[in-house]
């Protein structure tokens, strides 16, 4: 049999084999993480993009979920499952025993999100919403969050991503999700600016992340202590700082050289973040800069302050 790249060039265009086309495999999001993290405004979010979406998935009908998503594929290329402590038959170990085959398969593609949060926050929201903890109906809410951390732990370090949801209120949550697990890889990259404060930890979510504790602090300037990086008098100090402009133009340059290859590597969302020590003046004003500077390049930009926010969110 010939094939195709040399078939005679007087052979009939009828007869000559034509390419098959390989079915795309199908996507397979399986999310999991720490009651109260987030997963349902996620797994709504994702349903809203596309996926075929199921909440408390026992994990002995995962394999059959995956072949009704493959037999009704293309027409719903994306599934995506919830399992969490909640689910009847839920164990670490059955879980990863079930992912190790999936990732192993050509006909899906298989990514492990974990949505984590710390402690202080959980016991915040499950206070505020007067639920119940799934795993403290006997036992104090702090007792019943320290006991699911254990049992996820698992989880977290199979994950393919781990998500603090910890500063992140609803609406920052549903922006990630979207931002980087849309299905139509043709969009335009989506970049998401954070500043933070070193002092409460990076986030976690970033993928670069700059630190702009070198240029002048407006915090040591009693007129400007009480101000943020948004406010004119503040970035004018700190554009005062001789290291301030080299630096930012540098800064330009780069994101604006990586941020093609990152699309060209088929990267949906980056989040950059930029820290300084309290995350209100300097990481403000940079973070501030960086989000205008992509936004006029043609990016869609998402701007979070994460230390200017109520801590209540």
């Amino acid at each position: 049999m010939y094939s195709s790249r040399s078939l005679p060039p007087d052979m009939p265009s009828r007869d000559r084999e034509q390419p098959v086309a390989r079915p795309r495999p199908l996507r397979i999001l399986l999310l999991t993480g720490l009651s109260g993290a987030g997963k349902s405004s996620a797994l709504k979010t994702l349903e809203d993009l596309g996926y075929e979406a199921t909440d408390n998935c026992p994990i002995s009908l995962v394999e059959a979920l995956i072949e009704i998503g493959l037999k009704h594929a293309p027409a719903r290329h994306a599934v995506a499952i919830s399992i969490d402590a909640r689910t009847l038959d839920f164990s670490a170990d059955a879980f990863l025993r079930l992912l190790a085959p999936l990732r192993a398969r050509a006909d899906v593609t298989v990514e492990l999100l974990f949505l984590d949060c710390d402690d202080e926050a959980l016991r915040r929201r499950y206070t505020e919403t007067r639920r119940r903890h799934p795993l403290a109906e006997n036992r104090p809410l702090p007792e019943g969050i320290a006991a699911e951390r254990r049992l996820m732990a698992p989880l977290a370090d199979a994950a393919d991503r781990v998500l603090d949801t910890t500063y992140l209120g609803a609406a920052d949550l549903r922006r990630l999700i979207g931002g980087s697990h849309r299905l139509e890889a043709s969009e335009p990259l989506t970049v998401s600016v954070v500043s933070f404060s070193y002092r409460r930890g990076l986030p976690r979510e970033a993928d670069l992340v700059f630190d702009v504790r070198f240029l002048t602090n407006p915090f040591y300037e009693a007129e400007l202590r009480a101000l943020t990086g948004v406010d004119p008098a503040v970035a004018e100090y700190i554009r005062a700082d001789p290291a301030a402009e080299d630096f930012l133009q540098q800064l330009d340059r780069m994101l604006l050289r990586l941020l093609p290859l990152y699309e060209r590597e088929g990267k949906s969302y980056l989040t950059v973040g930029i820290g300084c020590t309290g995350g209100q003046h300097r990481s403000v004003f940079v973070a501030e800069h960086v989000a205008a500077r992509l936004t006029g390049a043609g990016y869609h930009v998402h701007l979070t302050h994460r230390e200017l926010r109520p801590r209540s969110e």
